[in-house]
């Protein structure tokens, strides 16, 4: 594998790999360090041949994000269907000046805005991933329709017919989707969104916080601030404030975070059990209550 990431490194920027090391970590790809000829470090990641589209939309997703030039994002050099080759960024311990940047910079991110609820970034596919799941952008005129048709059914279904969730579970999420108009909060103009932003996406340097491996989409701000939230990220609260003080969210938006990380559950239901399909239902559970 060190010899495709050579060849793939050498072909995308037309310079000499000298170093390439083998990364850990990371669910979908394998990742490599490599020092080019010149003493550039740069990233190369390889998706699997089950994930056509993976790179491509990787690709485009972060071109999409570092667009507005408002978060730190990295710089993508080039891509082919099977590698990706970016910046390779040094990391560091997270301090709280870099969570308040970090909120800061959402803030304004989600702000430029996006084309539709469920646009997909410009050059990118519609059909693209989130981890080891297959994720479909679809454009609909409404962030609750965009969520309940194409993220939540999609894996309620997987999760029932799998076996992996109860059917008077079910039943609690398909409420959630019968009501997601009453559940959803003020109607906002769809956000420019990372897409997949739990704590490991969240990469942290002696320069900052950088967004890495997105799932890039327009959809709702608090999608992201919910995901953050999922398994924890360093200095939350600084982040929230900080983004609080930006761009303020709509009232009773805490309330709101179980709708929110349904999908995210959902998603790791169908790929890892029932433990999360417990999770997921009683987020649905909180959402309806919340109401």
């Amino acid at each position: 594998m060190r010899d495709e990431a050579r060849a793939a490194v050498a072909d995308i920027t037309g310079r000499a790999p000298v170093e390439v090391r083998q990364l850990g970590g990371g669910d979908t790809s394998a990742a490599f360090a490599v020092r080019l000829e010149d003493g550039t470090a740069v990233f190369a990641k390889t998706a699997p041949a089950t994930m056509p589209g993976a790179i491509e939309a990787e690709a485009a997703s972060l071109a999409w994000l570092a667009e507005p030039d408002v978060v730190a994002v990295p710089e993508v050099f080039g891509n082919t269907e099977r590698w990706l080759v970016t910046e390779h960024i040094a990391e560091s311990a997270p301090t709280a000046a870099a969570a308040e940047q970090l909120g800061r910079g959402l803030a304004a991110l989600h702000a430029t805005g996006a084309p539709a609820f469920g646009a997909a970034p410009p050059g990118g596919p519609a059909d693209a991933w989130i981890g080891l799941a297959p994720m479909r952008n679809e454009p609909e005129p409404d962030w609750p329709t965009f969520y309940a048709q194409h993220r939540i059914e999609p894996y309620l279904r997987k999760a029932v017919d799998a076996g992996t969730l109860s059917s008077a579970d079910g039943a609690v999420i398909s409420q959630v989707c019968a009501n997601i108009d009453q559940l959803a909060g003020p109607a906002e103009p769809p956000a420019r969104l990372h897409g997949d932003l739990w704590s490991g996406n969240v990469h942290w340097s002696a320069q900052g916080a950088w967004l890495i491996d997105p799932a890039a989409h327009g959809g709702h701000r608090e999608t992201d601030l919910a995901m953050l939230h999922l398994f924890g990220c360093p200095h939350l609260d600084r982040v929230v404030a900080a983004y609080q003080e930006s761009h303020p969210l709509a009232a009773g938006w805490r309330e709101r975070i179980a709708l929110h990380q349904l999908f995210p559950l959902l998603v790791h239901a169908v790929l890892f059990g029932t433990g999360y399909a417990a999770q997921a239902t009683r987020a649905a559970r909180s959402a309806l209550r919340a109401a």
